[in-house]
């Protein structure tokens, strides 16, 4: 089943498409189905908490529906309790890591930087290195806290596409800072993730994905969020990603150096994960001749035109590039 979120008459409308590719209102969908109107997707993943049962229930098909074109996308779950993403997850980017850490590394992006399909990435042209990231998302179905791999998927209600769109000028321009340790502050463990410039390095680095990822129209998502039990391995899905009409990645989740399991479960030994989180799962960016450093090399502020996504079987996420003085 896709569920999804529009903008209607200037307000958030939850969305399901049927087997025949129209649009129901979420909300009759479920009063149909004796469930009481349900007319947020939030609220949707919270009721399958409770009731695991309840998307078996939901019949789409059975109410006249509307066409899927002209719609007006708003993030699928457009009120996420968190978004969770996964740093360094491709096997590609690891080959030139000073030292692997052996676990996921984490940070978070805040739920204003989310929009829908179709619309605008805004980006100063200022900015510096501002690129694409294709990157498949699961919504959390289920209160989940130092879960087991072999249990992670369970708590899973759905995954959808997510554009983690990243700058790397704001990133060292506004987000890092460096500072240089006394000898007697300098402890060994700020320099487990990095080789030593010498004996006398006592050089730290701070550098927080806050601007860097989460400045508002960073997080395009979408269209739809597929629901688990039509997905058969989440580490199985093929990724593409475009400028224009020009391919310039395709890659796997096979590639992942983690797997989704394994992300789930790290996070959470140390985040209670609720349903209606988001986790996204990291880049899958191998490149091609024309693009070597694959979504690396689409660099938006210098770019014209759009920034499309395609994972079969969650659709295709398609969003516009616009320069605008101070961005967003």
């Amino acid at each position: 089943m896709k569920i999804g979120t529009r903008y209607l008459q200037g307000r958030e409308q939850a969305i399901v498409r049927g087997s025949d590719a129209r649009i129901r209102a979420l909300a009759d969908v479920t009063e149909a189905a004796g469930l009481g109107r349900i007319d947020d997707v939030l609220g949707l993943v919270r009721a399958t908490d409770e009731q695991p049962d309840l998307l078996r229930k939901l019949n789409p098909d059975a109410l006249p529906g509307e066409p899927e074109a002209g719609t007006d996308w708003a993030p699928p779950l457009p009120n996420p309790s968190m978004i969770l993403n996964v740093a360094f997850n491709n096997k590609e980017l690891m080959k030139n890591a000073h030292v692997d850490p052996g676990v996921p590394n984490f940070f978070l992006k805040p739920p204003s930087c989310m929009i829908g399909t179709g619309k605008e990435i805004i980006v100063d042209p200022d900015w510096g290195a501002v690129i694409p990231e294709p990157e498949v998302c699961a919504v959390i179905g289920k209160r989940a806290k130092h879960i087991s791999e072999e249990a992670a998927l369970d708590v899973i209600f759905g995954f959808l596409i997510h554009n983690d769109i990243t700058s790397h000028g704001l990133k060292f321009m506004k987000d890092s800072i460096a500072v240089t340790y006394p000898p007697d502050m300098a402890k060994p463990e700020f320099y487990t993730w990095r080789r030593l410039h010498g004996e006398d390095d006592t050089d730290a680095y701070f550098v927080y994905h806050t601007r860097s990822k989460g400045t508002d129209t960073f997080g395009p998502m979408g269209p739809w969020i597929t629901t688990a039990d039509e997905i058969s391995d989440p580490n199985d899905l093929h990724v593409t990603g475009r400028l224009n009409d020009e391919i310039f990645t395709q890659d796997h989740t096979g590639n992942y150096r983690f797997t989704i399991q394994r992300c789930i479960a790290e996070a959470s030994k140390h985040f209670t994960l609720r349903p209606g989180d988001l986790l996204s799962f990291g880049t899958t960016g191998k490149g091609n001749d024309t693009f070597p450093r694959g979504h690396k090399s689409v660099l938006i502020g210098q770019r014209q035109g759009t920034i499309s996504i395609e994972i079969d079987p969650l659709g295709r996420l398609e969003n516009p590039i616009r320069h605008q003085k101070g961005g967003a």
